[in-house]
């Protein structure tokens, strides 16, 4: 993956952070956009007006702020398999879990912006091993690894290692239905368990686990 284009990405990232504060991204595709005025069901009368005041509390911040962290290097996980994959399963699949994150990491960035919040630097960019503090990350050495293998190594590697990433996320999600406040990042938090679960379910296949 080159500079140029991680730059690239990262830049639309920044540029669309304010407006996707608006829209709750598809999760896998299954589930649609969420006007950030509609609430969960016991929200008050007043839940539209609460949601644009930002109606959240600290998990919540910490939930968006983290979760944006885990699905980069998700995202930087997939770039890999396009040109290093061998079968067109891992590939479909690579694709599949970009095209849902990416838009999840701007609808949290627009969340953080709306709360007065900043929105994280992307440490791989920077070089740092975000594997401390999050489940499921991986570590510097192990995406090392993944980027220089390619071909059926490849395509092991990248299942075991987006299981075990996977699972971290849907560890992310429990805690944050378990004590967050705002109902959009609780709606995306159900999404997240709801498509990783089923994508672990996959990936667990494909290496003919049960």
């Amino acid at each position: 993956m080159t500079a140029q284009r991680k730059l690239v990405r990262r830049t639309a990232l920044a540029v669309t952070a304010g407006a996707a504060a608006l829209v709750l991204a598809a999760c896998g595709g299954d589930d649609g956009g969420h006007d950030m005025g509609s609430m969960n069901s016991d929200s008050s009368p007043s839940a539209s007006a609460s949601a644009k005041a930002g109606d959240h509390n600290g998990q919540d911040v910490s939930f968006a702020k983290e979760m944006i962290q885990h699905h980069r290097q998700a995202v930087d996980m997939a770039e890999l398999a396009d040109s290093r994959a061998s079968s067109k399963e891992v590939k479909d699949l690579a694709a599949k879990i970009k095209g849902a994150q990416d838009p999840e990491i701007k609808t949290m960035s627009g969340w953080l912006t709306s709360w007065g919040e900043e929105v994280p630097e992307d440490m791989s960019d920077m070089g740092h091993d975000m594997s401390s503090g999050m489940p499921g990350m991986m570590s510097s050495e192990d995406m090392d690894k993944l980027d220089k293998s390619s071909g059926a190594e490849f395509d092991k590697m990248f299942l075991e290692m987006m299981i075990k990433h996977h699972e971290g996320a849907v560890e992310m999600a429990e805690a944050q239905k378990a004590d967050g406040k705002y109902g959009d990042a609780m709606k995306l938090a159900d999404a997240v368990i709801t498509a990783q679960t089923a994508e672990i379910e996959q990936m667990n296949k494909m290496l003919g686990k049960s």
